[in-house]
């Protein structure tokens, strides 16, 4: 029993440090989203997401025949989850056909992925706002996109959550976005 007194402070600081510590597999930083991180490789995602599920859409480039009907731009990887049967990443690589590249964007489709501040995919444009500074505001014909240096990402909101028509380029001002206003698209740039 006195043994058990003496080591029961470190064995709850322990606990406490593990809690506290969280899982990290779900965060978003500069230059990180969960495990992957600006040095990760192509070739790496097969461990990393070895639980999951890795789908390679490759395109053809130099390699391919031009008469295919299976044809993409761009290499893309998206990751869907076994157990919740969703798609939780999409995956694009730096350079096309290199599986030492490394990764140039990931859009992220899982909610649970969030920054230490808790923006995510289920944020409103007020807590983005207070949480983050946007740096700029560019418009597209369906949506405002914000672009936040501090985690070298953008986030997409679409134009009907401003109250705006579809489809006109009218310029949007970080004032006329309402705070209720939700995410449409999160993507962490890694160049």
């Amino acid at each position: 029993m006195f043994i058990f007194k003496k080591i029961s402070p470190f064995i709850i600081a322990a606990i406490l440090f593990v809690q506290c510590n969280g899982n990290k597999s779900f965060e978003i930083s500069k230059g990180q989203v969960g495990n992957i991180h600006a040095g990760t490789t192509v070739q790496e995602l097969d461990a990393l997401f070895a639980s999951d599920s890795l789908v390679k859409i490759l395109s053809e480039g130099d390699l391919g025949d031009e008469a295919s009907q299976y044809f993409a731009e761009d290499d893309q990887y998206f990751v869907f989850s076994k157990v919740e049967k969703k798609k939780l990443l999409e995956i694009e690589p730096v350079t096309q056909h290199d599986s030492l590249s490394t990764i140039k964007s990931i859009q992220i489709f899982d909610p649970r992925f969030k920054t230490v501040n808790g923006i995510g995919l289920h944020s409103t444009f007020e807590e983005i706002n207070a949480n983050c500074k946007i740096n700029k505001v560019e418009t597209t014909f369906t949506s405002a996109i914000l672009f936040i240096d501090e985690l070298n990402a953008t986030i997409v909101i679409d134009k009907s959550e401003l109250g705006i028509k579809d489809f006109s380029l009218q310029k949007v001002t970080l004032d006329q976005i309402p705070n209720l206003a939700k995410v449409k698209y999160f993507t962490v740039w890694f160049d």
